[in-house]
């Protein structure tokens, strides 16, 4: 696989708890892949872009590493990126 679905990844990373949550997030506009806003749900990523979350608890700054075809468990989802947030702030609490 060398594309996945934004909201998808997003799930399967478990970054959020649904996808619903993850398509609700991109569409309120705080998603950010490589810099740019992105309001799509469908945008496709690749490995090596960097996506800037906004969360409730913080700011997530996290680089793809991989895809997965299902939603695994926390290991299994720690696989596909590397979190490159800063860990002063706080903001590396994982769901």
């Amino acid at each position: 696989m060398e594309r996945q679905r934004l909201d998808k990844w997003l799930w399967h990373a478990r970054v959020v708890r649904a996808r619903t949550h993850a398509a609700a997030l991109i569409e309120s506009g705080h998603v950010r892949v490589n810099g740019a806003r992105e309001k799509s749900p469908g945008h496709p990523l690749k490995v090596d872009d960097v996506l800037t979350v906004r969360l409730d608890r913080g700011v997530r700054i996290l680089r793809v590493t991989g895809f997965a075809e299902r939603r695994g468990n926390a290991t299994a989802a720690r696989a596909l990126y590397d979190d490159v947030s800063d860990a002063s702030d706080g903001s590396q609490s994982h769901i």
